[in-house]
């Protein structure tokens, strides 16, 4: 078997993730489903496995499998298709060496590839504070991202820093500055990469994930000194995001934590990605959040449960329930109801927008975003 030949397949195939594994035959993921080859390719041996792996490492990176017994990397291929990059995840496990590969777009959606909703395209005209993204691995959180980063380069002077495990997208510079470091290769982890980046004079800082007390307090202390960071968490809905993020602190310290996390937040969208209703592609239904006031209060007195009110309470400025989000996309024949339903955090709401009479898209947190109607207004986006 060939690598290059079945990445060149994987791009042909519009494919989110490539499976290789010892005694299995490659898998493909498209729009969701997992399809191995089984009519194309022979299973792979053990030994075979291991080879095609083994021909992406560095000794560097081989060093590294062999003492953690799984890495992370960003990959690169030349193709006849051109040159297409990966995030690769490598692990042993019982029949031996494993890779999944995630193919990476060389080219940035705009919000209106990502149906993006006015409320997230206004975050990147913020000039300052936290602004989470959350949902499972694999529903294009990085993505919704790396179209803000891309915004904000186009259209604002400033230094934007991402600290990622590994890099996904690549950025053109265009009216900013750039600084890209991957864990491993340029850093040995975000709790020193965020140290450093508060004196690397950045104004915009992407965080590829907050996994652990130290990188979720250094976010929070560099969004509290005047930046604007971006960054997810592996986390279903808003509430269980600010839960999350406070349980993480000792007891003594979670007050305190309450009380910063109220002041800089300024907003938290939950993503889901879901097959459309034609049998092609995917489309993305999201939770959005604003830190107005009432929220600010919530997050700081610890009534973190009274969140989803504040959702539903904020839609006609630009908030936007899960379940709300769904019923449009069901509605506009986008999704199935079967598939929204799978979805919803609360089916029972769901059933009541899909019943409601008077139902409207007509508001900011369903519209889809038009960026040269936004930047026209005279807006900073929400505080």
């Amino acid at each position: 078997m060939n690598l290059p030949d079945l990445m060149e397949l994987a791009v042909i195939r519009r494919v989110s993730d490539v499976h290789l594994a010892p005694e299995r035959c490659p898998a493909f993921r498209v729009d969701g489903a997992l399809r191995p080859l089984e009519d194309e390719y022979e299973p792979l041996s053990p030994d075979e496995c291991e080879k095609l792996i083994f021909s992406m490492l560095t000794a560097k990176q081989m060093e590294a499998l062999e003492e953690r017994l799984e890495i992370d990397i960003s990959h690169s291929l030349d193709l006849p298709s051109g040159r297409t990059r990966f995030r690769v995840n490598i692990h042993r496990q019982q029949r031996g060496l494993a890779a999944v590969f995630r193919l990476i777009s060389s080219v940035i959606p705009s919000p209106e590839d990502l149906t993006m909703e006015e409320s997230i395209y206004r975050f990147s005209k913020v000039p300052r504070g936290l602004v989470l993204f959350t949902g499972a691995t694999g529903t294009g959180k990085s993505t919704t991202m790396a179209c803000l980063i891309n915004l904000i380069n186009e259209r604002r002077p400033k230094h934007i820093l991402t600290v990622e495990d590994p890099i996904e997208y690549t950025y053109e510079e265009k009216k900013a500055c750039i600084t890209q470091r991957e864990l491993g290769m340029h850093t040995h982890g975000f709790g020193p990469a965020l140290k450093s980046a508060l004196r690397e004079d950045p104004d915009v800082i992407l965080v590829g994930e907050m996994r652990d007390l130290e990188t979720i307090h250094l976010a929070l202390t560099a969004s509290e000194t005047g930046h604007l960071v971006f960054s997810t968490l592996h986390t279903s809905d808003t509430s269980q995001t600010v839960d999350r993020i406070i349980d993480v602190f000792p007891a003594s310290q979670q007050a305190l934590v309450r009380s910063q996390l109220s002041s800089v937040l300024q907003g938290i969208v939950t993503q889901v990605l879901l097959p459309r209703a034609s049998g092609t592609g995917r489309i993305a239904a999201r939770e959005i959040l604003l830190a107005t006031p009432a929220v600010r209060t919530m997050i700081r007195e610890g009534n973190s449960h009274q969140l989803y009110n504040a959702l539903t309470g904020g839609v006609k400025g630009g908030m936007c329930p899960l379940e709300l989000s769904l019923a449009a996309k069901v509605r506009q024949n986008l999704i199935t109801a079967e598939v929204a339903e799978q979805e919803a955090n609360r089916p029972s709401m769901l059933h009541d927008y899909l019943k409601a009479q008077n139902f409207s898209f007509d508001v900011p947190g369903l519209t889809v975003a038009r960026p040269e109607e936004i930047d026209n207004e005279q807006h900073e986006g929400p505080r």
